[in-house]
């Protein structure tokens, strides 16, 4: 029996099969299998019942992945308070919703890189409810998203927020909300929805509302004097500077947008933890810069 087996059978169970597992420990799914097999043949026991659907454990299965699990954690207890962080190697799958990645991202994989120079990270920027789901499929490891993610597996980092002010554009003075439009995030987004909810009480049926996952887009949309909106003043900034939009104050001021650095608590990853950690020193220090 090898550790690379228990930890081989950990992920399958984790994840209820043999293709995610193979995806998560970056092998192939026969190697996969060949070590199930392998564990089985060496404990003469059956670990999992072959069906239709999801993998499901044995009573062995059930009593092996217990002791799994305080093996991997001794294993990342070693690398915490032993191990060179330089010298760790891996896969490090981090997913980040776009304000954040036009903010202080590059900061944190600057940071990360410097820390973990052997890691690889594999990055997606996508919103924050394709990033919960992502999370709790176990297809990220960590997600600096709208937060807190309310599930008992995940743990959450409290970020700094995001005040939001309204821009219009500079060529463009209207800012009556029953005749221009209003350009806001993706319309899956809770930001949205406040949004969406509070001004149809304020501006009625004539309130148009454009929705966008592109902050950029967003904002070149101000710029053009297409529509107005709210956004954080340090992604405004650039058009700022530029004299191409101005912030006004339309009587209404929105929620400011909170984020966490979120992960999953079990199995156990001082990789995972030390990053969410770094990720809330490197966006306060961004925080304190930029919001002074």
């Amino acid at each position: 029996m090898t550790f690379d087996q228990l930890k081989t059978f950990l992920w399958v169970a984790r994840l209820g099969g043999f293709r995610r597992a193979a995806e998560r420990l970056n092998l192939s799914q026969p190697a996969v299998s060949t070590r199930i097999a392998n564990l089985e043949d060496e404990l003469r026991v059956p670990l999992f019942e072959r069906g239709p659907g999801a993998l499901v454990l044995t009573k062995q299965g059930t009593l092996l992945l217990s002791y799994a699990e305080q093996m991997l954690f001794v294993e990342e207890e070693i690398k915490a308070r032993v191990a060179n962080p330089s010298e760790a190697e891996g896969l490090f799958r981090v997913g980040a919703s776009e304000t954040i990645a036009q903010a202080w991202l590059p900061d944190f994989l600057k940071a990360f890189n410097e820390h973990y120079p052997r890691v690889n990270v594999d990055l997606t920027v996508d919103i924050s409810l394709n990033l919960r789901a992502a999370l709790l499929e176990r297809k990220l490891d960590l997600a600096l998203l709208m937060g807190p993610v309310s599930e008992f597996t995940v743990e959450n980092v409290e970020l700094p927020s995001f005040d939001l002010h309204w821009y219009r554009a500079s060529a463009n003075p209207q800012t009556d909300l029953a005749e221009i439009p209003v350009i806001s995030y993706s319309s899956q987004t809770r930001p949205y929805r406040e949004l969406m909810s509070a001004l149809s009480r304020r501006v009625g049926p004539k309130l148009r509302v454009y929705a966008s996952a592109s902050l950029s887009a967003s904002l070149k949309m101000i710029a053009a004097g297409i529509a107005v909106g709210a956004y954080p003043r340090a992604l405004a900034q650039a058009y700022l500077d530029a004299g191409q939009i101005v912030e006004f104050e339309p009587g209404f001021q929105p929620q400011p947008l909170a984020f966490t650095a979120s992960y999953l608590s079990e199995p156990r990853s001082f990789l995972v933890e030390n990053s969410a950690a770094m990720a809330r020193d490197v966006a306060e220090a961004w925080d304190a810069q930029h919001n002074r």
